[in-house]
């Protein structure tokens, strides 16, 4: 292919840096642009924190699990990679979910969206909350809106219009599992700003999440299903990558030093516009020196912080902490289990003072992930401000699992066997102000360090589907601004 060439280093090899790579080289291509591209991952193997394990007929996920189907991004990956065929959806006949209340599980009622009632019948008669805290919920519709579009925490939200009640019993335990977090200190604007301007334009929650509710489900097929995953597990879609970014240069086991602005090559030069020379050094940790055009950062916050705490004020990495989490996943023989669970699994409020925050009944959602005559559970242990746990050793973190099990599902039986996986620094908490404070941070690399890009599940969302969605959107950009100045840089 001709095309001018460019030197791109992605730093960090997890799901975002992958599609970096895939999106990058598709964009620049398309711009006339011939990327020469290399990925350096810290870790031995790429794909971050997604792996998946095969075991004795067993699909079981280390990581993630699933993603939200709504979001199309990570779909949309697969179906470029060729592998969209291998997308499987929920058990339709699993889509309850409980939580636990004073030791006894609860199905959530139906219409729920993350505390906000859609339908009051089934609010009103859960046993979840008490009379008094579904009176208080209820002042949702005379309580005055706020106006001001200023950030706040989601939990501060929440409880200003329904009440503590539904903020511990509900919303907190529901949050646990995507952000591990306090939700009193996350920040409203970038988690669920959509709560803010329903407020604002219906003066209440519940009215407005009435009248703007949507199905969650997406059809695939000829099924409809929230979430999604790969028959196989979601290191599928790493495997694809990984093979489809054959003209990418991958260098794993070795991790990134230090970010150098090379002398002569900053905003505003010819460099810096598209020019010959290359405008940054990356050093690896052996002292090898890579030449790069642009760059793509897309380690956790703390590790880009050091990257590029010389260059630009990094404050707004420094604010993000991150949560260190475990999953214990347990086996069972069927047999074993004296009850059967009609749902995908329960959630555990902060206040019940367990050791797990939630249990997935993952052989009953997922149903290809186990042989017919097994179980699978996974259980989530850590979240903001209880993290103790999670750096047990197997044997003790395993038994404080097996016992909450085992007084709340009655399972008294021994796993046939149990993989636990932990997750250290893995989960960004969002501060108030976070929005604001990464828009700043990516004006100011505009101006200082023009080709340096961050991004990643620390930055614009957690999930999957908005790592690639930002992944993507950053090479298009990027290759759009290098189309614009081709004029320049090549004249006729």
């Amino acid at each position: 292919m001709t095309g001018r060439a460019r030197k791109v280093v992605i730093i960090g090899g997890g799901l975002s840096g992958l599609s970096a790579a895939f999106y990058v080289r598709k964009y620049y291509r398309e711009a006339g642009i011939q990327p020469d591209i290399v990925l350096v991952e810290k870790d031995k193997l790429l794909g971050g924190k997604i792996e998946t394990l095969h075991r004795e007929g067993f699909v079981i996920e280390k990581g993630p699990d699933s993603f939200l189907a709504r979001k199309t991004e990570m779909s949309d990956l697969a179906k470029e990679l060729g592998i969209d065929q291998e997308l499987v959806t929920t058990n339709p006949n699993a889509k309850k979910t409980y939580i636990l209340q004073r030791g006894k599980l609860h199905p959530m009622p139906a219409g729920l969206v993350l505390g906000i009632p859609t339908e009051l019948k089934p609010f009103l008669k859960s046993g979840l909350i008490t009379f008094g805290g579904k009176l208080r919920a209820m002042m949702d519709f005379v309580i005055p809106p706020r106006r001001s579009t200023e950030d706040e925490s989601l939990g501060e939200l929440i409880e200003r219009r329904l009440g503590t009640e539904v903020l511990e019993n509900m919303t907190e335990p529901l949050l646990a599992g995507i952000y591990a977090g306090d939700m009193r200190k996350i920040s409203l604007q970038a988690t669920f700003p959509q709560f803010g301007e329903v407020e604002r334009k219906y003066g209440s929650l519940i009215r407005g999440m009435t009248a703007g509710r949507k199905p969650a489900e997406t059809h695939t097929g000829t099924k409809k299903s929230a979430f999604l995953t790969f028959r196989k597990g979601l290191q599928s879609l790493v495997q694809a990558l990984i093979h489809d970014l054959h003209d990418v240069e991958q260098r794993t086991g070795t991790g990134v030093k230090s970010l150098h602005l090379l002398s002569g090559a900053g905003a505003g030069t010819a460099a810096s516009a598209g020019g010959a020379s290359p405008r940054y050094e990356v050093e690896l940790d052996d002292g090898e020196r890579l030449q790069a055009d642009d760059v793509y950062v897309t380690v956790q916050n703390y590790a880009a912080a050091g990257l590029l705490r010389p260059h630009v004020d990094v404050s707004a990495l420094d604010a993000v902490n991150y949560v260190s989490v475990a999953n214990v996943v347990m086996a069972f023989a069927k047999k074993d289990i004296v009850t059967e669970y009609d749902g995908s699994g329960f959630l555990v409020p902060r206040k019940e003072g367990r050791n797990i925050t939630a249990c997935t009944w993952t052989s009953t959602k997922w149903l290809h992930t186990s042989p017919d005559d097994r179980v699978l559970l996974r259980c989530y242990v850590g979240r903001s401000g209880d993290e103790q746990n999670v750096g047990l050793p197997d044997e003790a973190l395993a038994g404080l699992v097996h016992k909450d099990l085992k007084e709340i599902m009655d399972i008294t039986a021994d796993p046939l066997f149990t993989e636990i996986t932990r997750l250290k620094h893995s989960m960004p908490q969002y501060p108030v102000g976070h929005p604001a404070n990464i828009a700043g941070l990516r004006s100011e690399l505009a101006r200082k360090l023009p080709g340096v890009y961050a991004f990643g599940a620390g930055y614009d969302g957690i999930g999957m589907p908005d790592c690639i969605k930002h992944a993507k959107l950053t090479a298009e950009s990027a290759a759009g601004s290098l189309r614009q100045q081709e004029p320049a840089a090549v004249p006729e």
